[in-house]
């Protein structure tokens, strides 16, 4: 599979902040946010459409215009169309552009959002593309109809355009396991890299474990993940899985506290060294609009984390036991 090659770095930024996501961003701020990325090494960047209702795009699109595009990789994302018509927003992106969202799967739909986010993105190419949100968490009952117009839809148009050479790959990018698992048993559509939000973590990965992780093994695929702190939950952050966090999850995040503080390990680098431990995995992606957390990401990697720590959170069942561990 060519995600080998396209992904040299484990680590990439998640551009979902720098669209405005919970909160209002400054130009500036955003970009001092790429630029600090991109000086500390990044050259992978994930952004999507739906970020800030083509904002996070635009501002990406600025931010590495003065750089030669051969020297990084951009993975956006297809599903959803900027409309001219804007409307008042509310939830994760209520901050973002004031642009209606229409959400289209179809082979016309996708080759017009690839040709937009080209333009907000100032680049005449895409290196990976991701179906975007093609799951229950976002479409209900109806993603099961939407899923049938992807596929006669997006993933043919994909596999043509990455057969072509226009993209280096393709996939899912979703927040459920599900539907990277239909993807990857069609015989008609050929998803190689997938990109798994909040599924492969330290705080859940059960369900991953049990069909997602296997086949893309098997298929001979790979994943990128992201939100691997569940939306700044395992931080002590107030959003699980971009939803308002729980008293459960709370509790459970408190007993990895427990363990962390016996071991002086840092649960964030815990949790990025967890994410990277499964072979399927090529890298991960995280977003923040503070330069120091991007650091702190990076420094993450390096540092040595004991067996014994691993040990301990098996063994309180907070980590599966059929995890691959990280070691050092």
């Amino acid at each position: 599979m060519k995600n080998d090659v396209i992904i040299k770095n484990k680590l990439g930024l998640g551009t979902g902040p720098i669209g405005n996501m919970f909160r209002n961003v400054s130009d500036q701020e955003a970009m001092e946010t790429i630029q600090s990325a991109w000086n500390e090494g990044i050259r992978y960047f994930d952004t999507a459409p739906f970020y800030g209702a083509g904002l996070s795009e635009i501002r990406l699109g600025e931010a590495l215009s003065s750089y030669k595009r051969e020297d990084y990789v951009v993975s956006s994302k297809v599903g959803k169309i900027i409309l001219d018509e804007q409307e008042n927003k509310e939830g994760l992106f209520e901050f973002g552009l004031k642009n209606k969202i229409q959400t289209d799967y179809t082979e016309g739909g996708t080759l017009r959002s690839i040709e937009d986010s080209l333009k907000r993105l100032k680049t005449d190419y895409l290196d990976i593309v991701y179906v975007h949100d093609l799951s229950p968490d976002f479409l209900g009952d109806e993603w099961i109809t939407k899923f049938d117009e992807a596929r006669n839809g997006a993933f043919r148009v994909l596999d043509r355009l990455r057969d072509e050479g226009i993209i280096k790959a393709w996939g899912l990018g979703v927040n459920t396991t599900t539907p990277i698992e239909v993807a990857l048993e069609l015989e008609e559509a050929h998803p190689d890299l997938n990109l798994s939000a909040t599924q492969y973590t330290m705080l859940q990965h059960d369900r991953a474990l049990e069909r997602m992780m296997p086949l893309t093994m098997e298929k001979g695929g790979g994943l990128v993940i992201g939100s691997v702190f569940n939306s700044g939950a395992l931080l002590g952050g107030d959003h699980f899985d971009y939803q308002k966090i729980t008293p459960a999850i709370q509790k459970k995040v408190e007993r990895f506290n427990d363990v962390a503080n016996n071991h002086g390990i840092h649960l964030k680098d815990a949790a990025i060294q967890f994410s990277l431990a499964h072979p399927a995995v090529k890298a991960i992606v995280t977003g923040s609009t503070k330069p120091e957390r991007i650091r702190e990401d990076l420094q993450a990697l390096k540092t040595n984390i004991p067996l014994a720590f691993w040990q301990e959170l098996v063994q309180a069942g907070l980590i599966s036991p059929q995890a691959p561990l990280p070691t050092n």
